[in-house]
């Protein structure tokens, strides 16, 4: 052996020449398994739940697909629901995207729930106690952790009827909003379980309203904290913008934002119930107080990540709306003339325009009257 073939630098080349090929092997497989984690989240976690003629998306997250099912009126309520799970332990029930019929059973918003090393938070029930047993069923399904939290974003029933399964859970603390008990005094709750019981009679057997161990006061945009395990989450006041009394909760260390009904995706919103001057300023502070949040969760319609689309949409029908209704009672057009002459052509395709278009109309002219003779 010569002497220049057993120099260092003869045998640094030699190890270079073997070591190159496997650095970019180990670099492909790191960017590969990236990715391949990177495409797992939003998938559907349980597809044995999926019933025979069901189309559901592939994704949740930046869907365009919109669920379509019918749920099994004899189903068992220990029938786990399909759930999609969104990264690490957060999990997502998307519902349908459609007014209460026999098909969806009640199931026409979404839910979710967080999975951690001490116990599971639930955000929003579904719309029946029966949907909220199946909903504890899937959660069942996937941890035997105790389920510690329910937080009700809202009273609206596609979010909060469920609960009554949940308040029979031993060691459970229910959140909702403060506006959450002005509900259960209303005639608005009690339309809306009549309604439902006469629809979906077995769905609704044990219904109550929600009984809230912890209430979120006002004023707006303050949090109240929970850890569990290893995990925060911050419950935020929004004030009464689409109900009477509203909430989001935010993950900092998953950078996930359940935002409810502030912000809706692929459908028309709705604003009957509200305020909308402050849905437009809730996502006014939403968008200077979380610049970091990487996916957004409606209470309608698919999750979404940066830059949010459904959240400028939503702020745009809104503004778009309150100027038209506006200028109509400026004018001095009739309420029945106005609501009859506002059209937005580029929602007329969105889910549910044809039923919350004129009701928004209806809704915010009473505003922008209101409005218009207090400052008179």
């Amino acid at each position: 052996m010569t002497e220049h073939s057993t120099s260092p630098h003869f045998i640094n080349g030699r190890y270079r020449a073997i070591l190159q090929p496997l650095f970019k092997l180990l670099l492909l497989c790191i960017i590969v398994q990236g990715q391949t984690a990177l495409a797992a989240d939003g998938k559907l976690h349980n597809p044995y739940t999926v019933a025979e003629g069901w189309s559901l998306p592939q994704r949740a997250i930046d869907s365009q697909q919109i669920p379509e099912f019918k749920l099994d009126a004899d189903a068992a309520d220990t029938r786990p629901l399909p759930v999609y799970r969104l990264r690490d332990n957060s999990y997502f029930l998307f519902g349908s995207i459609a007014t209460l019929d026999e098909h969806n059973r009640g199931w026409n918003g979404n839910a979710g729930f967080v999975v951690t090393d001490d116990g599971v938070v639930v955000i929003d029930s579904l719309g029946t106690p029966l949907l909220g047993k199946r909903l504890i069923a899937t959660i069942r399904s996937i941890t035997p952790q105790p389920i510690k939290y329910l937080i009700i974003t809202h009273n609206h029933p596609d979010h909060a009827y469920g609960a009554s399964a949940f308040r029979q859970l031993d060691g459970i603390t229910i959140i909702t909003h403060q506006g959450g008990i002005d509900y259960n005094q209303s005639e608005t709750l009690q339309s809306s379980v009549d309604y439902r019981r006469q629809m979906l009679p077995r769905d609704m057997q044990g219904f109550e309203p929600v009984k809230a161990d912890i209430y979120i006061k006002p004023p707006p945009f303050r949090n109240q904290q929970i850890k569990l395990g290893n995990s925060r989450f911050h419950i935020y006041n929004t004030g009464k913008h689409h109900s009477y009394g509203d909430l989001i909760v935010h993950q900092p260390e998953q950078k996930i934002l359940w935002v409810s009904d502030l912000v809706f995706n692929q459908r028309t919103t709705y604003m009957g119930d509200g305020d909308s001057a402050q849905i437009l300023k809730a996502q006014d502070w939403l968008s200077q107080t979380f610049p970091d949040i990487k996916l957004m969760v409606p209470g309608h319609g698919s999750a979404q990540s940066p830059p949010f689309p459904m959240q400028s949409r939503t702020h745009d029908y809104v503004s778009r709306m309150r100027a038209a209704m506006r200028k109509a009672v400026e004018d001095g057009v009739s309420m029945a003339d106005a609501v009859q002459q506002v059209e937005f052509k580029d929602w007329q395709d969105s889910r549910l325009y044809e039923q919350n278009q004129r009701a928004n109309a209806n809704f915010v002219y009473r505003e922008m009257e209101k409005e218009f003779f207090d400052n008179f």
